[in-house]
C-alpha cells in the first residue's frame, strides 16, 4: 500500500519574496523533492493547508486527524510548520488508532537551497515504514516519539524532553 502525504504548509513549503523581502506560500514542492531525492516509494499526496503552523487554528488540526482518520493508508507523512508540530502530534496521538502517522518539516525553506527540508522527508518516509503504529516527529535524521519531543529554539534543533 502506498503512504499517504498530508501536505500542511510550515518552512518546508515558503518562498521567499526578493521584493519585500517576506516569506509566502504559493505552491507544495512535494513532487519536485521526491524527484530529487529519487523516491521509488508509491505515495499518494494531498494538500489540506498552505499556513504557518502558529497561525494553525483548531478548525484546522480537526481537519488534519480527520483526514488521518479517513484516508484508507495506515502510513502516514505529514509536512508541518515546526513550531507547533508537537501539539498536532499530540491530538493526533489522542484520535487517530492503528496508524502509523510520522511528522516532519523544515528549518529552512526548500526554496533557499540549503534545506533540511529534503533530508528530513526522506527520513519521515523511511520511519514510516519501519516504526510501530503511533504518532512521531522526524527531523535531523531522529525520529522521537511525539510526547517526548521538543523544539529547543536556542540551538533550532529537536531534542527529547527525557
Amino acid at each position: 500500500m502506498a503512504i499517504r502525504i498530508f501536505i500542511t504548509g510550515g518552512t518546508f513549503d515558503k518562498e521567499y519574496n526578493e521584493l519585500n523581502g517576506q516569506l509566502y506560500f504559493k505552491e507544495t514542492h512535494m513532487q519536485d523533492l521526491l524527484l530529487m531525492g529519487r523516491n521509488r516509494v508509491p505515495v499518494h499526496i494531498k494538500t489540506l493547508m498552505m499556513i504557518d503552523s502558529l497561525d494553525m487554528t483548531d478548525a484546522d488540526r480537526t481537519l488534519i486527524i480527520q483526514e488521518c482518520i479517513n484516508c484508507e493508508e495506515t502510513q502516514i507523512v505529514i509536512t508541518h510548520g515546526t513550531d507547533t508540530m508537537h501539539v498536532t502530534a499530540k491530538l493526533l496521538a489522542e484520535k487517530v488508532k492503528n496508524k502509523t502517522i510520522v511528522l516532519t518539516g523544515a528549518m529552512i525553506p526548500i526554496k533557499f537551497g540549503s534545506s533540511d527540508g529534503l533530508f528530513n522527508l526522506g527520513s519521515a518516509l523511511a520511519f514510516v515504514q519501519s516504526l510501530a503504529t503511533g504518532v512521531y516527529v522526524a527531523m535531523n535524521g531522529r525520529y522521537f516519539n511525539w510526547d517526548n519531543v521538543r523544539k529547543n529554539k536556542v540551538t533550532g534543533i529537536f531534542e527529547e524532553l527525557k
